[in-house]
């Protein structure tokens, strides 16, 4: 697997990391652990050297499931997690809000030094920004983190160009969690414009479209209510059967390259920028195997120019979140 450094910070990752929510959260019940965690060391024997996780997610679980998974080869990866949420009182999933005070911070950090067994966090995300606190103030506390050799690196996910800006005034930041991919193209606007100005690091969330992009869903495909793109509109019978051209283009460039359609959407990816490296989720090994065969994949030029142009023409339908959510976004 090779390598890739977030912009100018120096963290290294492997150029593929793994998402883990989908093994405790969000999309069904949560797996087995033990299979989790089978699947979590067959990605380091594969050279996965970055991972992704979060304290809202279970809420708490994922975090105590990578600890465990991790903890016989914590030396060799990278372990990126996040705060500012407000957990709810009984630990049920979800939260009560967004909670990005410097108190709150310096507490949670506690809480997710020790479910990952380590005593320092490599990439530590503000989860989303959150209105009520300014930028300065959470970078401020994330900064006396680092100093204090509980956080390595500082990371955003989701923010606006002018929060990026003002928080890498205060406290360098090596790493934005964005969503991006071939269904989701916003970022390129206005973020990874500015994050190659600044030296900042991307990490592209949801590559595969949750999983759209992958060629494995379409309108017939039944979602139960304890998944998450239930309740998103581009989950719809209507808006999965318009943007199934999308999935087509994907096939037939990869029908050429002895490919898949979720290997060319990462391919695609990993050739828009050096420092980018983007973290597909899975639960099963043989999908793992297949993500991670993206990273031998050499798209040229001709054939990037190709999928551009193929991909301008299509109107992709539905709205990635409901209002509330996207709200949360892009402050």
């Amino acid at each position: 697997m090779q390598t890739r450094k977030l912009g100018r910070s120096n963290l290294e990752v492997s150029a593929l990391g793994l998402g883990c929510m989908g093994m405790s959260f969000s999309y069904g019940a949560p797996k087995d652990k033990n299979e989790m965690i089978a699947l979590i060391r067959a990605a380091v024997d594969r050279g996965v050297t970055f991972f992704d996780t979060a304290e809202v997610y279970g809420p708490f679980t994922n975090e105590e499931l990578l600890g465990e998974a991790l903890a016989p080869v914590r030396d060799k990866v990278v372990i990126a997690t996040k705060f500012g949420f407000r957990m709810k009182p009984d630990g049920s999933p979800g939260w009560q809000g967004l909670d990005s005070r410097p108190e709150h911070i310096a507490q949670v950090v506690e809480g997710s030094l020790q479910r990952l067994r380590t005593d320092v966090i490599d990439l530590y995300y503000q989860h989303r920004v959150d209105p009520e606190v300014p930028i300065e103030e959470v970078a401020g506390a994330v900064k006396r983190l680092i100093e204090a050799g509980k956080v390595k690196h500082f990371g955003l996910s989701e923010p606006g160009v002018e929060t990026i800006r003002r928080a890498h005034a205060v406290q360098p930041v090596a790493a934005v969690q964005n969503e991006y991919s071939l269904w989701w193209r916003k970022p390129e606007a206005e973020v990874i414009p500015t994050l190659e100005e600044l030296g900042i690091g991307l990490v592209p969330y949801s590559p595969l479209g949750k999983g759209f992009l992958t060629g494995k869903m379409d309108e017939k495909t039944k979602l139960g209510g304890n998944d998450f793109r239930s309740t998103l509109p581009r989950f719809t019978p209507e808006a999965m059967k318009a943007n199934g051209v999308l999935v087509e283009l994907l096939r037939s460039i990869a029908a050429r390259k002895n490919a898949t359609p979720a290997q060319i959407a990462l391919a695609w990816l990993l050739e828009q920028k050096p420092w980018i490296a983007p973290i597909p989720g899975t639960t099963k090994l043989e999908r793992l195997e297949e993500n991670l065969g993206a990273a031998a994949i050499e798209l040229s030029a001709a054939e990037l120019r190709e999928i551009d142009e193929a991909a301008a023409k299509i109107q992709i339908v539905g709205a990635r979140y409901p209002e509330h959510i996207e709200a949360m976004t892009g402050r």
